[in-house]
């Protein structure tokens, strides 16, 4: 007796293109986003290069070569700028990784309790605000005539009040300290995860062998957020040539006897477009900021290959 062969139903598999599509559309808003926030402005590249006039548009100005470069190096807004905005940012760069660190190992070490919500909360609140509301905020602080500074502070103290909107020599300390206590603490969530990602194992055998809480931080914490700290840092300075524009024009409240403190690269282009209407000079500006920042991140990240290169970026 033979039995008749059962033959197995065919499954139709899905194409690639069927598989993908859903993940495309879910993705699609975020590419298109991709496209015109970063990519459709590459060919203002063009204007670096060119005698930019409003009736003949980009592509029928005349080129005038490096011209736009050599106007916006002879000044000496070209030094200023460069020299805030690499000064602002390494100190951005290392008070801030500094800060967030301590932040979240002291989040860290209060333990899964309630508090610790409403405290990572309280610190993130800040990074909420916009710059226009941060600025206000500061100008509540530093107001000549009715700041809390001069009026509360500094009268309680029988000092002379300050213009501080004149005074330059605190604001790089005001705008190193605004930028802190606006992003340390939304920085700090990154260290938490990798600080809760570390064995805690480590931990209890080092408290066994007597080593103390501090000798615990310096010789477990800190060295195994080697990688996540080295990352951030190197993302950190590919935009080293660039600057925050809320803090740098609207905490000043754009006053112009704080320029030197304050004028960066990001600034020194809105300033150049939308007061002095030079496009050209504005794009130069702009090119120089991003050409070198991109190669300062090739510098770093082929040090950091010499020195750890399982922590480069590639």
């Amino acid at each position: 007796m033979t039995t008749a062969a059962v033959k197995k139903p065919r499954v139709k598999k899905k194409s690639s293109t069927a598989q993908t599509l859903p993940l495309m559309l879910i993705a699609l808003p975020g590419l298109i986003y991709l496209l015109i926030n970063n990519y459709l402005p590459m060919f203002g590249v063009f204007l670096a290069f060119k005698d930019y006039s409003y009736v003949k548009g980009i592509f029928g100005s005349k080129w005038n070569g490096l011209d736009n470069f050599e106007f916006l190096f002879r000044t000496k807004d070209a030094w200023i700028m460069t020299r805030n905005t690499l000064l602002y940012n390494a100190a951005f760069i290392v008070l801030g990784t500094i800060f967030a660190i301590f932040v979240a190992i002291l989040i860290h070490e209060l333990g899964k309790k309630r508090r610790v919500k409403f405290f990572q909360a309280s610190l993130m609140l800040p990074n909420l605000l916009s710059w226009v509301v941060v600025g206000f905020i500061v100008y509540a602080f530093l107001n000549a005539d009715n700041g809390f500074i001069n009026k509360t502070v500094y009268k309680g103290l029988g000092l002379e009040p300050v213009s501080w909107y004149s005074y330059k020599d605190p604001w790089p300390f005001i705008l190193i300290l605004v930028y802190l206590w606006k992003f340390v603490g939304t920085n700090s969530i990154i260290y938490v995860a990798g600080i809760a990602g570390i064995d805690q194992e480590i931990f209890e055998a080092a408290q066994l062998d007597g080593a103390s809480k501090v000798k615990q931080i310096l010789h477990i914490t800190v060295p195994m957020l080697k990688p996540t700290i080295i990352t951030l840092t190197l993302m950190a300075i590919g935009r080293i040539f660039y600057s925050d524009f809320g803090l740098f024009y609207q905490v000043p409240a754009n006053s112009g006897r704080l320029f030197d403190v304050t004028q960066t690269i990001d600034t020194y282009v809105y300033r150049g477009l939308m007061e002095r209407n030079d496009v050209g000079m504005s794009a130069a500006a702009a090119l120089y900021q991003s050409v070198v920042g991109f190669l300062l991140v090739l510098a770093a990240n082929g040090l950091v290959r010499k020195i750890d290169k399982e922590n480069a970026l590639f």
